[in-house]
């Protein structure tokens, strides 16, 4: 299932509405409330009343101006904001830094956000904070349902449940959160599960996009006299879920996470936030559960992975909530392992990631304050990286060009340390109806394990999904990005601008690249081995310069006091600075605009307009396909009948059109109504409808 529109763009296109209720709004961060409503003090994307039955939480956050979803499969999708995309973004589920479980990324962290617990996602505008650890882009953090502290001495239950349904792929989805809680303890236990056919689209259906997914799991907190302790267990059963974008489907993952945090008043000016995080994933992929098997019983393939994290911080802040000095330290430590196995041959075996293991360790100061009517938060962390492979075992029935290759990476540099230094200073000065504001910052990201120690030419990509063989490189150096952001929030008088413009420039920006100078000339047993896995012109990941600017914008004003306008536009251009050729998987110039009929606070009906751009700006370097610009038209509204119950329904694709967005992956499974190679196009017109229930 592609779930291009939410059903809503008044998750991207509420927002102000939202945040100029309130007098001086946080101009760093939007939150995205998906059920309830929100008191932050920041920015709101009100998607109460949205109502969609996407199993994607991607297809939410990429409403926001200058944010996208490249799709590689229903529960595949890597969000990409402002051209920044996968693990160059600091994406995390209730405050938690985790390792993806997969090597090609088929979990990236909002795959562990099911919109039936899915609360709210907390967004930084443009960068991320030295406080919450090293990110090239903008930060993302997915908050799931928990239950409230009461009121009183007296536990009261509390419980907030949810159902949806989805013509699109016959999905539907259930589940929620059940507990009890008085002013001083609360207990939550959650719980959902979701599951969908292939996507149906104009003329026929896209193979091997189904998928099922059950998370269930307990959250609890307390309060003491000077803080509020939090608990949280849960595990996530992903079941059978197609990735038509890459060479291998979902089997299952197997997660657990556990996470406790604590925010206490060690003085009347002295705060601290401590965390933990544990994460644990068993995954298994393959190319013949899901997909047409190929035809030689020697060409099955499934890949085996262990993965696991470990998280923690400590942060105090001395002084007020608008005036203080932050200082504190973090650490990650993962490890994973992954071996590809030929399920028909016992003696073939290879791994590909032999027991790779990175640990960081950081620590950060940071100032917010400000000098007259200019606000600032100016800080800097350091971070000191290490990371390392294991000797991988090759079994009897691989081929001599692969047993050469292991022996090569045993005999080279198989671990790696540096050390990183991010710098962030954003400046805004709230001036009546106009709060002008500027971001300048450093910003780094170290290589994935993938980019580093991929010593086996296979499509291990990290999730790019562009068709080619890589291999790593163990020299690579970390990417620097040098940021200007500058920008101004508007409202007055019900209207609202928040127009944007930036700017990265990125030293050693990690890319693949022809692995030699005679690129599809077999000269080397790299490309021996390549070809043997179906590339004959494999890439090598290596740092090149790139540079990526852009505007977005978000705008609206009411018509009438029942009629509202409003719209959403995005521009964004990545390119090489040290060749002739732009970045790979560049969302393409797109507006929305919604037209909301609200006489009342009981119910609503929108009617939406999405126009995309041709992208023509391609990546040769990656292979990458142009596409074609297209305009489609979505309805939706709600009804709240009594307090507490929403009913939302919605038609997306009204016209039935056929389209491809670009930052969609190209098809890789035989038997379907999608040739291969081709562009994955989004769903044929179909209706959803959800049902919430709180009280």
């Amino acid at each position: 299932m592609y779930r291009f529109s939410l059903g809503a763009s008044a998750l991207a296109l509420a927002l102000p509405l939202a945040a100029h209720a309130q007098s001086t709004p946080d101009p760093l961060t939007d939150t995205i409330v998906v059920t309830g409503t929100a008191d932050t003090g920041q920015a709101t994307i009100a998607a109460t009343t949205a109502g969609t039955a996407t199993a994607d939480a991607t297809a939410i956050a990429a409403r926001l101006p200058g944010a996208g979803d490249a799709f590689n499969g229903p529960l595949s999708g890597r969000l990409q904001y402002r051209g920044v995309t996968g693990d160059r973004l600091l994406v995390r589920i209730d405050g938690q830094r985790f390792e993806s479980g997969s090597p090609n990324e088929m979990d990236p962290p909002l795959h562990y956000a099911p919109l039936p617990l899915l609360e709210s996602i907390t967004v930084d505008r443009g960068v991320s904070p030295v406080r919450d650890g090293p990110g090239l882009g903008g930060g993302f953090d997915a908050h799931l349902k928990s239950v409230p502290f009461g009121a009183s001495g007296a536990l009261q239950p509390y419980a907030d449940l949810s159902a949806g349904y989805d013509s699109s792929d016959t999905g539907w989805s259930g589940g929620g959160i059940v507990g009890l809680a008085n002013d001083r303890y609360r207990i939550g236990f959650i719980g959902s599960h979701e599951e969908g056919g292939d996507t149906r689209i104009p003329g026929g259906r896209i193979r091997d996009t189904s998928y099922a997914r059950d998370v269930y799991g307990v959250e609890a907190g307390m309060k003491t006299a000077s803080g509020e302790l939090d608990f949280e267990v849960r595990q996530q059963d992903t079941g059978h879920a197609g990735t038509p974008a890459l060479p291998m489907d979902i089997v299952f993952f197997h997660t657990t996470f556990a996470n406790m945090h604590g925010a206490f008043d060690l003085t009347d000016r002295l705060h601290l936030d401590v965390g933990l995080g544990y994460n644990d994933v068993s995954h298994a992929m393959d190319n013949f559960t899901s997909r047409p098997a190929p035809a030689a019983a020697m060409m099955f393939r499934r890949i085996n992975v262990h993965s696991d994290s470990f998280t923690g911080h400590a942060n105090f802040t001395l002084g007020s909530a608008t005036r203080h000095f932050g200082f504190g330290a973090d650490f990650e430590a993962a490890d994973r392992d992954a071996r590809v196995v030929n399920p028909n041959n016992a003696g073939f075996y290879v791994d590909a990631q032999p027991h790779v293991v990175k640990h960081r360790v950081g620590a950060y100061l940071e100032w917010r304050g400000g000098l007259g009517p200019v606000k600032s938060e100016i800080g800097a962390r350091i971070d000191h990286h290490e990371m390392s492979a294991g000797i991988p075992l090759v079994g009897p029935a691989l081929p001599m060009g692969a047993r050469m290759l292991a022996a090569q990476f045993i005999a080279g540099p198989r671990d790696w340390s540096d050390d990183t230094v991010d710098v962030v200073a954003r400046f805004w000065s709230h001036q009546g109806a106009f709060t002008p504001r500027l971001t300048l910052a450093r910003k780094t990201r170290a290589p994935s394990a993938i980019e580093r120690f991929a010593w086996l030419p296979i499509e291990a990509s990290g999730g790019l999904a562009d068709g080619n063989v890589y291999i790593g490189d163990p020299t690579l150096r970390p990417e620097i990005a040098y940021i200007a952001e500058a920008g101004v929030d508007w409202a007055q008088d019900g209207f609202y601008a928040r127009p944007s413009v930036y700017y990265r420039r990125i030293d050693h920006y990690i890319q693949g690249v022809p692995y030699d100078a005679t690129p599809g000339v077999v000269d080397s047993m790299v490309e021996m081995v390549a070809s043997m896995n179906g590339d004959a012109s494999p890439l090598r990941f290596a740092n090149v310069d790139a540079e990526i600017y852009g505007a977005d914008l978000d705008f609206g004003t009411p018509i009438t006091s029942s009629l509202q306008f409003d719209g959403t536009a995005t521009y964004v251009r990545g390119k090489r600075r040290d060749i002739s050729d732009n970045l790979y998987r560049i969302a393409p110039p797109n507006l929305r605009l919604d037209l909301t009929w609200s006489p009342g606070a009981m119910w609503s009906l929108t009617a939406e307009g999405v126009g995309y751009a041709a992208q023509r700006d391609v990546s040769v370097t990656n292979g990458e396909q142009s596409s074609d610009g297209y305009v489609i038209a979505n309805v939706f509204g709600h009804v709240t009948p009594i307090p507490g119950l929403t009913l939302s329904a919605g038609v997306e694709n009204l016209f039935d059109r056929r389209y491809a967005p670009h930052l969609a992956g190209y098809n890789r499974v035989m038997d379907s109504d999608v040739p291969v190679g081709a562009r994955l196009p989004a769903p044929r017109r179909s209706a959803f409808v959800r049902a919430q229930l709180r009280f």
